[in-house]
């Protein structure tokens, strides 16, 4: 039992050194520890601090990502409008250009047919002409056999021609008829 009590001269120096040890603690130990608490402590705060500062830019960083994100989208959905719209508008100015140009090509095609539709018309007359002329000269030549006859024909002729050419010509035609027919 006798270890279990300590002697009070042992006590005595226990307790001298445990104060010794105490006063180098507190004079120099604890200050060099509380300083370094301190430290960290500031440390932990700064870093707390500077998490809120980046926790808050990030939050600010995220909005303007946002807005930045939602103006790219209205300025792509106005982008395709637009384009939409220019597209239609083009394509109405291609269909009127193309029913334009159609127009004109169908008009060109009317004149282009009507020229040689009167060409054709001209050249046909032409032909009747020359195919009535060349008739009536045969049938002419085959009446006109006799030589009475072919006189009396162009006599007629020329009082027609010239009873046309005025209401003065048949008096003279008529003289001219009493006068070709004592001559024969």
């Amino acid at each position: 039992m006798w270890l279990l009590i300590p002697d009070s001269g042992l006590l005595f120096w226990m307790v001298l050194v445990f104060g010794i040890v105490f006063v180098v603690l507190a004079r120099y130990g604890f200050p060099v520890i509380l300083g370094q608490v301190d430290a960290r402590k500031a440390y932990i705060d700064r870093s707390l601090e500077a998490a809120r500062e980046a926790q808050a830019r990030l939050a600010g960083i995220q909005a303007e990502g946002d807005a930045v994100l939602a103006r790219a989208h209205e300025e792509e959905t106005r982008i395709l409008t637009e384009s939409l719209a220019t597209r239609e508008r083009l394509l109405a100015q291609a269909r009127a250009d193309a029913q334009t140009e159609g127009q004109k090509w169908l008009q060109e095609a009317r004149r282009q047919v009507d020229q040689e539709k009167e060409r054709a018309m001209n050249d046909l007359r032409r032909q009747v002409a020359v195919l009535s002329v060349d008739i009536a000269e045969k049938v002419l030549r085959e009446r006109l056999a006799q030589g009475d006859e072919q006189q009396q024909l162009v006599e007629r002729l020329l009082d027609e021609w010239t009873a046309k050419k005025g209401s003065s010509a048949p008096a003279s035609s008529a003289a001219s008829s009493e006068e070709r027919k004592e001559e024969k």
